[in-house]
């Protein structure tokens, strides 16, 4: 089943009070290119999310943010400077006892001194915190994974129908082809007469001609590719596996035949199925841009 390169998906998930949330968006790239904004406390583990990343994405350009919303009041140490706080407080003393000051010593007052409180990060169990993010990213790729690939089922079925049609319209070419051969045959003897009233044709000059110019024209081989090459547009869609680069040089080889069909067939009514046909194959091109 094919799958679109766009999408968006967005997860969160809490547990021991951490809480992230994780959206991952995606649009169409030739390579694949991913690019994941966090923050920088969880920069370790970035490989482990990419390698994730990548396990299920293989074509497109790929962005994941990544927040942490809540932290675990493990990950915080309060931490009091009690030797550094006594001696503020009978500096303080001494100060209010030499001048006769008021007394007005407070909690508040001590605790703005530089360093008498520190906050220091604990030491972080970084397999729960995976584990919690982990979650939300994959939340959030389910999300995604869902939504490209709805897209992809819409692009599926454009495609199939466009290469049905392209099949009917190269069933009308290859009814015309032999009828073009008649027309120059009949054109060729009219303009024989023409010239020559009073001379009877070359039956076997006529036909050297008309063989000639049926060789010349003839598209059988590549009617024949054509049709091998819509039928294998038909079973690529349902493969499950990424197909969008198999598509885009099938495509090519489509377009190249009925290339080659349109200047060999030398007749109005073939050419304008040809264009037809072109513009076809044109926005199938333009919808396996989107083709993971």
């Amino acid at each position: 089943m094919l799958k679109s390169m766009t999408g968006f998906g967005r997860g969160e998930h809490e547990e021991l009070g951490r809480s992230f949330t994780v959206e991952i968006k995606t649009v169409n790239h030739r390579y694949t290119d991913v690019s994941i904004k966090m923050p920088r406390q969880l920069s370790y583990l970035e490989d482990k999310i990419r390698k994730y990343v990548l396990g299920s994405i293989s074509r497109g350009k790929i962005d994941v943010f990544i927040t942490q919303d809540k932290y675990s009041e493990e990950d915080i140490n309060i931490v009091l400077d009690d030797v550094l706080a006594s001696s503020y407080i009978k500096a303080l003393h001494t100060l209010r006892d030499k001048f006769e000051l008021t007394d007005d010593i407070s909690v508040s007052m001590v605790a703005r001194f530089p360093d008498i409180i520190n906050v220091t990060k604990a030491e972080e169990d970084k397999e729960q915190i995976w584990n919690t993010l982990f979650a939300a990213i994959e939340s959030s790729m389910g999300n995604l994974m869902e939504m490209r690939t709805a897209e992809g089922e819409k692009l599926s079925q454009d495609i199939s129908t466009r290469g049905k049609y392209i099949k009917s319209v190269v069933s009308k070419i290859e009814e015309r082809s032999p009828v073009v051969v008649q027309e120059y045959k009949i054109k060729l003897e009219d303009r024989i007469k023409e010239v020559a009233k009073d001379v009877t044709a070359d039956e076997n000059r006529v036909a050297f001609e008309v063989a000639l110019f049926a060789d010349r024209c003839s598209i059988a081989e590549e009617v024949v590719r054509l049709y091998s090459h819509i039928d294998q547009l038909e079973d690529i869609i349902k493969q499950k596996e990424p197909v969008g680069r198999k598509l885009d040089f099938l495509v090519q080889e489509m377009n190249r035949e009925i290339n080659t069909i349109g200047s060999k067939a030398n007749d109005v009514t073939i050419a304008r199925y040809v264009v037809d046909v072109k513009s076809e194959i044109e926005k199938i091109r333009e919808q396996i841009q989107n083709i993971e």
